[in-house]
């Protein structure tokens, strides 16, 4: 689902984008760390934004959830299910700076006018055979700020280069594999037998 997830937010801002008349600013999936040199890769990332997921977090307040279904003979049993925040960074690697400054404004811009993404307010192509599958989902957009030292740690990790950008955290995308874990039998009735205890 992080696959699918990214690509209905990149979708999301390459529309917005030419909404407001920017029309030569697209957004693209990629590895941000390897923009630098003259590969294949990098030329793809050429003036450009590239959304790189730089890292996860698991949302500890859901973990313990439990994750079972009964029918009418037995109950089963599958892992919980984990909710995690994705962390999403949008680099304008742009030839101009200027306009990687307005590409950042304009995405900021974006996610401040819209934080909760279902699919009844969301389009994305589903044509795409990658995206054809997905099922309902609700995430929401939040900004994150990070200090000058964890910006520098971050784009220290993705090769020295900083760019002009912006950080997202993108919040409980749940992961599972529907995958059985075990069965049993439905609990139907309690017994109890209490015993008076004389002394």
């Amino acid at each position: 689902m992080i696959f699918e997830i990214f690509q209905i937010l990149s979708e999301q801002v390459n529309r917005y984008f030419k909404e407001v008349g920017l029309e030569d600013s697209e957004v693209i999936l990629n590895n941000i760390a390897f923009v630098e040199g003259s590969t294949e890769v990098a030329e793809v990332m050429r003036d450009k934004v590239v959304m790189t997921l730089v890292n996860f977090q698991e949302e500890p307040a859901l973990k313990n959830f439990p994750n079972h279904t009964r029918s009418d003979t037995q109950t089963v049993y599958r892992n919980p299910i984990v909710n995690i925040h994705a962390f999403a960074l949008f680099s304008a690697n742009r030839t101009q700076y200027a306009q990687a400054l307005k590409d950042i404004s304009v995405i900021m811009e974006y996610f401040q006018s819209k934080k909760v993404f279902t699919q009844a307010n969301t389009t994305y192509d589903r044509e795409v055979n990658s995206m054809a599958a997905v099922g309902p989902f609700r995430f929401t957009v939040d900004l994150f700020s990070p200090s000058f030292e964890e910006l520098n740690f971050i784009w220290g990790t993705l090769g020295g280069r900083q760019l002009p950008a912006v950080l997202y955290k993108v919040c409980l995308l749940p992961i599972h594999a529907g995958k059985v874990s075990g069965t049993g039998p439905l609990i139907e009735t309690v017994e109890n037998s209490l015993k008076h205890r004389t002394s």
